[in-house]
Formats: C-alpha cells, structure tokens, sequence
C-alpha cells in the first residue's frame, strides 16, 4: 500500500480551493500556508489538513527566515513530500522552501524563469523564441543604446509583479528617461520594453515529465494592459481550433516551456501577435493556472479543469504512478468580467443557454458561455459587452501592488 503524501501548498491570495480539493480526494495530506489575512475566507477547510498563518510585512512582503524555521519546526513530527505554490507571488517562496529542505520539485533557477520578467526575456531569446526588444536598467549607455535600436513608445516593467500592475506606457525618450530617474534606487527591479501593438493570447498548459500534455489558446478581445490602465472590460475566447493560429501559439508555448525546463506543472503563457509583421512574440509565462477566472473558461470549452488535474497529476508523478489525462473536448468558450457599480449586481438579464458559470463577487460582473460555434461566442460576447458598458460597468485606477 503505498503511504500517505504530505502536500504543501503556498497560497498568499486567496485561490486553488479546487486544487485543494483534488490532492485531498487523491488521498494526499494537504496542508496551506497562506497570509493571516486570509484566515476568514472560504477556504475548503475540510480539504486542509493544517492550515499555516504568515504575517505580511509593512512592505508586503514575507519574511523567509521565520517560514523556515516554523516548517523546520513543523517537520520534525510530519515530513514534507512536495511543495505547490498556487500563485505567481508564492513561486519564489515554494523554490526556496524545496531547496532548503531538499524536497523534490522546481529550484530557485527555474522558478525565477517562471517570475522575473528580464530572465524569462533573456532565456526565451537564448533558446531562438521571439521577444520584444528589451533591456535590463542597469546601464545608462545599455538603455540608450536601446533607446536607438528600438524606437518609441515602450513599456516599463516590473520584473516580478502579476498581471498589468506598475506597468507605464511612454513614448518619448526624455518621459522615459524621467520615469527611471524616478524609480531611483529600485530601477534595477524594472526593464524597458519596445511596444507592440498586436494581439493578445494565453496559452494555459500542463506540462508532465517535461512534456506539454495539455493546452488551450485563447485571444484576449483586448489586451490586459488596456483593460487595467484605460478601465476596460476584461473578455476573451477560444482561439480557431486547428487554425494555423492555434497551431502557431502551441508550438511556440511547447519550444518555450523545454527551454525553461518545466518538468510538472500547469503554466499561463502570454503572446503578442504584432500587427506590423504577423509574427508570434513571446511576453511572459508563469508556473501556475492563469488568473482572471480563465481556468473555467478553459474548463467551459475543453472539459478539463486545470486545478483538478494539476493536483491529480502532482500526485501521481510524487508516487511514481501514470498520470493520464481525461478526455478533451473541443468546443469554444469565451469569458467577460468587469467591476461593477452595484455591490451585488442583478444578472437576470443574462439569461442565453449558453451561460455556464456566473461570477458571485461583491461588485463584479462575471460570465462565461460555452458552444459549439465560436461565431455564437464572439456575438455574445459583443452582446454582453455593451450591457455591461451600459448597465454595470464601472472603473478603477490600475493599482500599484496587485490586488488579485
């Protein structure tokens, strides 16, 4: 009989209780670390063997070396067989607690592919892939030699936030210039980024053994960026199936996942598909399922749901058995979320039969349809999007710190 496995997983947003539940359900031990904050909310505490509190610092961050010592203390009575970071913010916090206490799983070397966004630009153009041009903000004559090589506007970036946060848009040299002087002392947390216009997508994988077993393409009917800074409504939807669109954001998903060497995980990949030359860019990618509620978008149009078997193949890969997917379906789904004004929102004017799932969020509107016709998808889509605009929407500043 093979023996019980100690699962713990990092979560500092409050996310993965599908996760939580499929480790449980796979006959694992689950124990959560998460920020004390959190402690109030629904967790699936019937999933969670232990639960685990950290205090967030004055600058929002945590402090490793009590972890450390609080696990150390932890494992003289239950060992530890595997370590899951559930968000983007807890990747380098899972490596570090791996590599300290010898648990099997991604190092720190890895992890910082999957959230620095210079050393996930830098691996990428290594291994052949298309990037945007970039440059770290190290170097005075570095970034004016960037300035030339690559004309206006660029993007300023933070190397390891989620999502579009303390993101800024510039076009001239002198506003660019004035932005680092800024950022002062922490511009080395930064790198500049030639902008593209094009197309958005996400590719949302698993990846076990090395190998990319699972993935679905979407396109974003606009782009993060502009949804965080100009007050958008976030959509997107399932990308052509067997389009050479399809097979372009696959190919360049699986080339960057080995090259980053990912061994078992899901993983969120964004791609840029610039207006000017037509060809697929690669923006930035992350060891987990992709935030924004896209895991029941994918879930809606292909039947897998990313949380589920992301715990259900961890498990099987910690004890050496074969992990196999279940069957995929091959419809298309599309997604729409937007703040809204109301604390709770009425959604009965929502009433298509494709609607199968609604957001339950306190000033939100949220849905996701599912066919068998992306045509269907793409007009409701447009439909819902100008209700919301009309009814519901409401924006806010993007915010500095991600509060996802």
């Amino acid at each position: 009989m093979t023996p019980t496995l100690t699962f713990l997983c990092i979560s500092t947003y409050f996310k993965g209780n599908d996760f939580l539940l499929a480790l449980k359900d796979a006959g694992n031990k689950v124990f959560l670390i998460t920020a004390k904050k959190l402690e109030h909310k629904p967790w699936v505490r019937e999933a969670v063997d232990e639960f685990f509190y950290i205090e967030e610092g004055e600058d929002g961050t945590y402090n490793m070396n009590e972890i450390i010592t609080g696990l150390a203390y932890v494992m003289r009575t239950r060992p530890i067989d595997r370590v899951v970071a559930l968000d983007d913010f807890d990747v380098e916090k899972a490596a570090h607690i791996r590599e300290y206490f010898r648990i099997p799983g991604m190092g720190q070397t890895t992890g910082r592919y999957f959230r620095d966004k210079l050393a996930m630009r830098t691996k990428a153009l290594e291994s052949g892939i298309l990037v945007p041009g970039f440059s770290a903000l190290f170097n005075d004559d570095q970034i004016n030699r960037f300035i030339e090589k690559y004309p206006g506007p660029w993007m300023i970036k933070p190397r390891s936030e989620a999502s579009a946060t303390g993101i800024q848009k510039l076009s001239t040299a002198e506003e660019l210039w004035n932005t680092i002087h800024e950022l002062g002392d922490k511009r080395h947390a930064y790198l500049v980024e030639q902008y593209k216009p094009g197309d958005v997508y996400h590719v949302d994988s698993i990846s076990y053994n090395g190998i990319v077993i699972f993935s679905w393409n979407s396109k974003y009917l606009a782009p993060p960026f502009d949804v965080a800074h100009g007050g958008g409504i976030f959509r997107s939807v399932t990308v052509p199936l067997d389009s050479s669109e399809e097979h372009a954001l696959q190919t360049l998903a699986v080339d960057l996942l080995k090259a980053f060497g990912l061994k078992h995980s899901a993983s969120h990949t964004e791609v840029i598909r610039c207006y000017d030359d037509g060809k697929y860019y690669f923006l930035e990618t992350s060891s987990r399922v992709g935030g924004a509620h896209l895991s029941e978008m994918v879930e809606a149009a292909s039947g897998i749901n990313l949380w589920k078997e992301w715990a259900r193949m961890e498990t099987a890969e910690a004890k050496g058995e074969n992990y196999k997917l279940p069957s995929v379906r091959k419809e298309y789904s599309g997604i729409i979320i937007s703040l809204a004004r109301q604390e709770w929102p009425d959604l009965s004017v929502f009433n298509d039969p494709e609607i199968v799932w609604r957001m339950e969020e306190p000033h939100h509107v949220g849905l996701v349809v599912r066919s068998k016709s992306r045509d269907k998808v793409l007009e409701l889509m447009d439909k819902y999007a100008a209700i919301v605009q009309k009814k519901y929407h409401a924006s806010a500043p993007a915010p500095k710190k991600p509060t996802h």
